[in-house]
């Protein structure tokens, strides 16, 4: 596969990964299982933001919430029906992996599970403006 002509350029300096995070999340986007809404908490700005995934049927134990390398990942995967005998089954009860790809300095904060609903929190922190003078050597470097 080739790559994108824009993470070539020069001027884009150590952006190469965000190739990789755009094919992830290509990846994880078709499947539209749970669904899922994502909100910023009124008076918040940007500084926070809650997913909340649409998991009927799942307990907290079903659930599994992860990161790794700034991907956040949900699992669900139910245990066996325990033996009954469905006449009709309209409830999805199938495994599912839901991923997002977090930017930089995105933390989860929490996850809750109420009412059918799993509600993740991620917190943005305040980023501190830092100046650092580099030094200028004369004659060659070393």
């Amino acid at each position: 596969m080739n790559r994108p002509l824009i993470f070539n350029s020069p001027l884009l300096l150590g952006f190469v990964h965000l190739e990789s995070l755009a094919e992830r999340s290509a990846r994880c986007a078709t499947d539209g299982y749970p669904p899922y809404n994502i909100e910023a908490p009124e008076g918040d700005g940007a500084a926070s933001i809650r997913i909340t995934l649409a998991v009927a049927g799942f307990t907290a134990a079903d659930l599994a919430v992860t990161v790794e390398d700034n991907q956040l990942l949900i699992r669900g995967r139910q245990s066996d029906a325990n033996g009954k005998t469905f006449l009709h089954r309209g409830i999805a009860a199938r495994q599912f992996l839901r991923s997002f790809v977090l930017a930089e300095g995105i933390e989860v904060a929490s996850a809750a599970l109420e009412n059918g609903l799993l509600k993740i929190d991620l917190v943005r922190p305040k980023v501190q403006p830092r100046i650092r003078v580099v030094e200028i050597k004369t004659g060659g470097l070393s």
